[in-house]
C-alpha cells in the first residue's frame, strides 16, 4: 500500500504574508485575527495542528468569546490537545498582563472619588473568578490606592473574610480607609444577609483602629452593588 505522506501544518509552509508574526511586524496587531494573535502566544503547534488551529480549538472552547477563555485555568486549557504547561503559563500570563493594564487605568487616577471608580478597578481584579473571592482596596489619606489584596477564596456560594487579616494588612499599608469587595458569579449582585452581617463586622472592629470603611462593593459580569450608594454603611 502506497504511503501517503500528511500535508504540513507548520506555519513556516506558509507564505510569509500569512504568517501571523510576519503580518505583525509589517501591519500591526490590529491586521491580526484573534486566532493569529493566540497562535503568537502559543509559538508552534503539534504534529497534528498548526498554531492557529490551536488557538481556534482554545477559542471554540470559550465560546469564541475572550471574557470566557481568560477565565479557563491550567486544568481547564490542558484539556485541549497539544496544550501543555508552557502554552498555557503563556496564555494565562497574557490574560493576567490585560487585567493589570486596565487595572492601571484606575490607579493613575489623582483620587478615587465615586463607588464607580472602584468598581471599576475591582472588576478588573476579581470579575474572571468562577469561584467567590473576597478582596481589599486601601486608600491613602488622599483616596489615592495603596495596595489591593485577594484575602478569601471560597466556593461558588460564599467565602469567608478574617477581619484581624484584613485591618493587619490595612496597618502595614499604612491605609486610612478600606473599600470591601467580593464577586458574585451568579451574575446577581444583590447583597446576602451573612454580606450585610460581614460588612457590619468589619466596620467596628476598624473603627478601633481609625481605618474606615468606605464601602462594600459586589461586582457581577454586567455590574455591581455599592454598600455606600444605598445607604448601608
Amino acid at each position: 500500500m502506497e504511503n501517503v505522506q500528511k500535508p504540513s501544518t507548520s506555519i513556516k509552509t506558509w507564505a510569509p504574508a500569512d504568517r501571523p508574526m510576519e503580518k505583525l511586524q509589517q501591519h500591526g496587531a490590529t491586521a491580526l485575527s484573534t486566532a493569529e494573535v493566540i497562535a503568537i502566544l502559543l509559538r508552534a503547534g503539534n504534529r497534528n495542528h498548526s498554531a492557529i488551529q490551536l488557538a481556534q480549538q482554545l477559542l471554540q472552547s470559550g465560546h469564541n468569546n475572550l471574557n470566557e477563555l481568560s477565565k479557563c485555568s491550567f486544568a481547564d486549557l490542558k484539556k485541549i490537545k497539544g496544550i501543555g504547561l508552557t502554552k498555557a503559563a503563556s496564555l494565562i500570563a497574557a490574560f493576567e498582563l490585560g487585567r493589570r493594564r486596565q487595572a492601571d487605568v484606575v490607579f493613575q487616577k489623582t483620587a478615587i472619588r465615586s463607588s464607580a471608580d472602584l468598581a471599576e478597578f475591582v472588576r478588573t481584579q476579581i470579575k474572571d473568578y468562577r469561584l467567590e473571592v473576597f478582596a481589599v482596596v486601601y486608600l491613602n489619606r488622599a483616596n489615592k490606592i495603596n495596595y489591593f489584596e485577594i484575602v478569601s477564596k471560597g466556593g461558588l456560594t460564599g467565602t469567608v473574610a478574617d477581619p484581624r487579616v484584613i485591618l493587619k494588612k490595612a496597618l502595614e499599608s499604612e491605609a486610612t480607609s478600606i473599600v470591601l469587595s467580593h464577586n458574585h458569579p451568579s451574575g446577581n449582585p444583590k447583597p446576602s444577609k451573612a454580606d450585610e452581617d460581614l460588612t457590619i463586622k468589619i466596620k467596628m472592629a476598624a473603627a478601633f483602629m481609625d481605618i474606615k470603611v468606605l464601602d462594600h462593593i459586589i461586582v457581577t459580569e454586567e455590574g455591581y452593588f455599592s454598600f455606600a450608594d444605598e445607604g448601608m454603611m
